[in-house]
């Protein structure tokens, strides 16, 4: 199975190889949301490389990171971009949260 992924609208297709891999990663945007609250910068990307622990699991291709903030560096990963939207308004939600504290 291929590690390396492009998208095809929001679902996560594996590429036939790296020359392919390269030419689609190098041509698109991969953001899938980004918010700013505070010092905060929430970002969820489509990583497109696979990070699953096992040939079993669902590529690991998604990922929510904060940067700065009191949850600076606080990350989770996902599979699908659903998860990943949903994902990232939870870690939104959490950055909010600790402003109004």
């Amino acid at each position: 199975m291929s590690e390396l992924y492009r998208l095809n609208g929001r679902i996560p297709v594996p590429c036939k190889d790296s020359e392919e891999w390269a030419t689609w990663y190098g041509n698109h945007n991969r953001t899938v949301a980004k918010d700013e609250f505070g010092d905060a910068v929430i970002s969820t990307v489509f990583l497109s490389i696979g990070h699953g622990f096992s040939s079993n699991d669902m590529p690991v291709l998604f990922e929510t990171m904060v940067f700065g903030g009191e949850l600076d560096e606080e990350q989770d990963r996902y599979c699908t971009w659903e998860e990943a939207e949903a994902g990232h308004m939870a870690m939104v939600a959490r950055v909010k949260q600790g402003l109004q504290a």
